[in-house]
């Protein structure tokens, strides 16, 4: 279920929750399973939470790229269906600007640029099905 690792005293625990109902948690610490008894209810988070850092990456790859570079293409980060595109050839986009809203395992995706410069061709129409590292939109100067 849940693997966690603890510092105690200096010595360093590996703790498995295997499973928690009510006030009793059965847990594996070191590898030796036990049973613990709790005085309060354990109350579980339906719902977790997310924590991360907010990134652009780049979508070129195997290819050496300058962040802000003024080139380059706009890759899909996954399997999906284009469900917009908010961009048109011509059109001058900056980095972190939305440009496409990608549908994959049911979730919608924002793809941002991580590129500056203007749009000079765009690879896919709405309704495509693309695949991860297909050209979705190149940008150039």
């Amino acid at each position: 279920m849940k693997k966690y690792k603890f510092t105690i005293n200096g010595a360093e625990y590996s703790v498995e929750i295997n499973n928690v109902e009510d006030r009793t948690v059965e847990l594996d610490v070191n590898g030796t399973p036990y049973t613990v008894h709790i005085d309060k209810e354990v109350k579980q988070t339906k719902t977790p939470t997310l924590l991360r850092s907010v990134a652009v990456p780049t979508t070129d790859q195997g290819v050496a790229v300058k962040v802000g570079a003024k080139t380059g293409t706009i890759k899909s980060p996954l399997p999906g269906t284009i469900l917009d595109i908010f961009v048109k050839i011509g059109d001058k986009v900056s980095i972190g600007q939305r440009i496409l809203l990608l549908e994959a395992m049911k979730m919608e995706n924002n793809i941002e640029s991580d590129k500056a410069g203007t749009v000079t061709e765009i690879k896919v129409s709405k309704g495509d099905a693309v695949m991860e590292g297909d050209v979705l939109i190149v940008i150039g100067e």
